[in-house]
């Protein structure tokens, strides 16, 4: 029930009309950098040359993600240290890894920043978001996000996170029935298992695969489980289908009657850094400083296929507290800062599709704010 799933939010949403409004902020400007709509100077970026910046509106799904020099951008620590708490829903999943890199290898340290990673879902962490007592969100522009958008709170997504490898078949998986293959297979009024539920980003490519397979998102049956649940009731008949993350789908791949219908649209990051009113407007300086540490992190140590590295997958596997062997056996994620046109309305679509939103989609000006990270690499509008 979209009551229930968002009942933090919309409590949250009552208790903050004084403080989710703050200064305006204009991110379609050209002369915006952030800072509540002020002009912002943006310099070349030794490094970073034409290809750390690619065009939003190009979807391809073999597009080459932005990336500048191993070590760039260079650090600009800031006059005076700043504290920044960043949420996150979880400190070991793969997709993670970039800010987990940052913080061991000291690149938030480098900018002058005390960079705290702490654990919260979403829906708490978006009304501490809101009122300034976090700083950031490692997560995704969920159904929580743009209800609590509609509702006043002054947060956009700055930066992008990750896009699936072509090799990777995390997504939607089908048990099948007599008769059926992967190629037919009919979807409605199946039972779907999945730890996230209604009004994840997963809605959106979850659309797209059911569609071609006589479904939709209104005509299939939500099962939440945990982590630990959705294979075995995929495996022992309790669901009809699931979502497999990274690695869990490797347990059905090839095995006679399951099927993979589809996952994250390749080229299409669908989460990462969503900024607050302090690192939008209070403090410009720190939230460009946040993303210019996570970007030299990203091209210094994710530029490209990682886990050809096999003392890096040692140290990534430590870090994150994983397997090494788990890890290891799902390609390398194609790390991802930059947003692409129009993500957030597909994802607004589907999120109506599920009935977990209400009214006409948000612009993208009020969702999305590139130009912290654009500034980050020196790109001029």
């Amino acid at each position: 029930m979209r009551t229930h799933f968002y009942g933090a939010v919309l409590t949250a949403l009552t208790l903050l009309t004084s403080t989710a409004c703050t200064a305006s902020h204009d991110p379609t400007s050209p002369a915006s950098g952030a800072g509540g709509g002020g002009t912002r100077t943006v310099r070349p970026v030794t490094g970073c040359g034409t290809g750390s910046w690619t065009d939003p509106a190009d979807l391809s799904p073999t597009r080459t993600p932005a990336r500048c020099r191993p070590g760039t951008p260079a650090p600009q620590p800031l006059p005076k240290p700043r504290k920044v708490t960043i949420a996150t829903g979880t400190l070991s999943a793969e997709y993670v890894a970039p800010l987990q890199v940052a913080l061991d290898k000291g690149e938030f340290k480098k900018e002058g920043l005390d960079v705290t990673l702490k654990v919260l879902p979403t829906p708490d962490s978006l009304p501490l978001l809101a009122k300034g007592d976090i700083d950031a969100l490692w997560a995704a522009p969920e159904a929580a996000v743009m209800n609590g958008v509609r509702g006043g709170f002054d947060i956009r997504w700055v930066a992008a996170n990750f896009s699936p490898d072509p090799k990777s078949k995390s997504g939607l998986w089908v048990r099948l029935g007599d008769g059926e293959s992967g190629d037919r297979v009919k979807m409605a009024g199946r039972r779907m298992g999945t730890m996230i539920g209604k009004g994840s980003v997963i809605a959106y490519p979850m659309e797209k695969a059911l569609g071609g397979h006589g479904g939709g998102l209104d005509e299939i049956q939500y099962q939440q489980l945990g982590a630990a649940d959705v294979l075995t009731a995929l495996q022992n008949g309790g669901v009809d289908s699931a979502w497999l993350l990274d690695p869990v789908w490797r347990r059905v791949d090839g095995k006679p009657g399951y099927a993979f219908l589809g996952g994250q649209p390749l080229g299409e990051p669908l989460g990462g850094m969503l900024y607050g009113p302090r690192l939008l407007n209070d403090d410009v300086d720190a939230g460009v400083a946040l993303l210019r540490a996570y970007i030299r992190t990203v091209n210094t140590y994710f530029a490209a296929d990682y886990k050809a590295d096999a003392t890096f997958v040692t140290y990534l596997a430590k870090l994150l507290k994983t397997d090494e062997a788990v890890l290891r056996s799902t390609p390398s994620l194609r790390m991802d800062w930059e947003i692409r046109a129009g993500t957030t309305d597909r994802l607004q679509a589907a999120y109506r599709a599920q009935g977990v939103t209400e009214g006409e989609s948000l612009p993208e000006a009020r969702t999305v704010d590139r130009a912290l990270y654009e500034e980050a690499v020196g790109h001029r509008r």
